[in-house]
């Protein structure tokens, strides 16, 4: 396929590259992988790298699940303002792919029992939390472990677990 649609105006081929700009960007912020990212987006590794290029002829079902993988958002402001520009901004309940326990006192703390792993996948993490929600001193969880319970939550509610 064509790296550059014929019909693509260089002002749209500027914010699709900024885009994809932005995806790598986020990937590399949260230490994962591309294979990790395009595993989770269920697309390619050549795709991601396409999307991280920001070639337009990806197809953008492709730039919405890796958009969705990193917990990124595409916002746009209205039906009237469909041409106005959109903004790509993290979104604050971000599962990582890999759970650091030291980030994570409460589940740390759950987690006693587990021993040589200073990582969990998100699934783990659910369990834990889930099976010991009782346990839980719920005054004392910060608000990125609030945000990663609720995540999880929704993630588990959605089938995405």
């Amino acid at each position: 396929m064509p790296s550059k649609l014929p019909h693509t105006s260089s002002a749209v081929a500027e914010r699709i590259q900024i885009l994809g700009e932005t995806i790598r960007a986020q990937r590399k912020s949260l230490h994962i992988s591309a294979q990790s990212t395009a595993d989770c987006a269920h697309i390619s590794r050549v795709t991601l790298h396409r999307i991280e290029k920001g070639e337009p002829s990806v197809t953008m079902g492709a730039y919405f699940t890796v958009l969705d993988a990193l917990g990124l958002q595409i916002q746009t402001k209205s039906k009237a303002g469909l041409g106005e520009e959109s903004q790509a901004g993290p979104n604050t309940s971000v599962i990582p792919s890999e759970i650091k326990l030291t980030e994570y006192p409460q589940l740390k703390q759950l987690a006693w029992h587990i021993h040589g792993l200073d990582t969990l996948t998100p699934i783990e993490a659910f369990g834990i939390y889930d099976r010991n929600w009782r346990h839980l001193d719920e005054t004392n969880l910060t608000t990125r472990e609030k945000s990663l319970i609720e995540a999880l939550k929704r993630a588990d509610a959605a089938g995405e677990l």
